[in-house]
């Protein structure tokens, strides 16, 4: 690949993973939009452990807590507050990973790659983000995340393996619904995002070594610094417009795109 597409899939990915509007349904839509190539597995894992390695350094004090905590709960003790914290996010991410083996498995994956499928998921999830954002007062903060809710949202979160769902959007609608604030909300969808990115990075990569290369792997390297540096950019940029602009702004834009690609995909 040329460094100029590189630098599209990487920005692409790493401004979308973390903002509610579907990384995936983006990457997917590039080479249709675009008429470049298909950027390929490896470099697909390459740009999500970029954005990986930007969540985790954007929220270290929360993770390294959630990691200590990890050890506690593998000794099934959960008297401290990483381990609590260990135990949401093993609950949250059960679901999502049960359904992407049944999808991956029955090949629904490719079948719900197109344009139709990611232009109705674009607009429908964009609206009941809207809804869930406006519905009323919500004080909920991250720190009272509570079991339930983290299973709620993993539930939720199952729904993202369609293609334009966006995992960050439908987590932080589901939190949203559930009475956090946005900054929690968001908080929440980030820290859930990274044992899922995780999970479905150990899948792909055993594909990836089978039939790696050294050229492969200099545009892999490339492509994950691009990303790291575009998801830090996007995280920063979201947390603090969260302190006084609602999620309005990425609903316009999911609709719009919707609404686009629901007219290109059927005309």
């Amino acid at each position: 690949m040329t460094l100029f597409q590189l630098l599209m899939v990487a920005i692409i990915q790493g401004v979308t993973e973390f903002l509610p509007v579907s990384s995936s349904g983006h990457l997917i839509l590039l080479p249709t939009l675009t008429g470049t190539p298909d950027q390929g597995l490896a470099i697909d894992v390459a740009v999500h452990v970029g954005t990986l390695l930007a969540v985790i350094l954007y929220f270290w004090a929360d993770v390294r807590v959630a990691a200590h905590g990890l050890t506690r709960l593998a000794r099934r003790k959960v008297d401290t507050q990483g381990a609590f914290l260990a135990l949401c996010l093993v609950t949250a991410t059960i679901p999502a990973l049960i359904v992407g083996v049944v999808i991956k498995v029955t090949g629904l994956d490719e079948a719900m790659r197109s344009a139709a499928v990611i232009g109705w998921t674009m607009l429908i999830f964009g609206l009941v983000l809207y809804w869930a954002d406006k519905r009323g007062p919500t004080e909920r903060t991250a720190e009272r995340w509570t079991i339930t809710h983290a299973g709620i949202m993993g539930l939720a979160q199952c729904l993202a393996l369609i293609p334009g769902t966006s995992r960050s959007g439908i987590t932080i609608t589901a939190a949203r619904a559930l009475g956090y604030e946005r900054e929690g909300a968001a908080k929440l969808s980030m820290l859930m995002s990274i044992p899922v990115i995780l999970a479905s990075g150990a899948v792909l990569s055993i594909d990836v070594i089978a039939e790696a290369n050294w050229a492969v792997m200099r545009d892999a390297v490339i492509a994950a610094a691009f990303a790291f540096l575009a998801a830090l950019a996007a995280l920063v940029l979201m947390m603090r417009l969260l302190k006084t602009v609602s999620f309005t702004p990425y609903v316009v834009y999911r609709v719009a795109l919707g609404i686009g690609l629901l007219i290109w995909a059927y005309t």
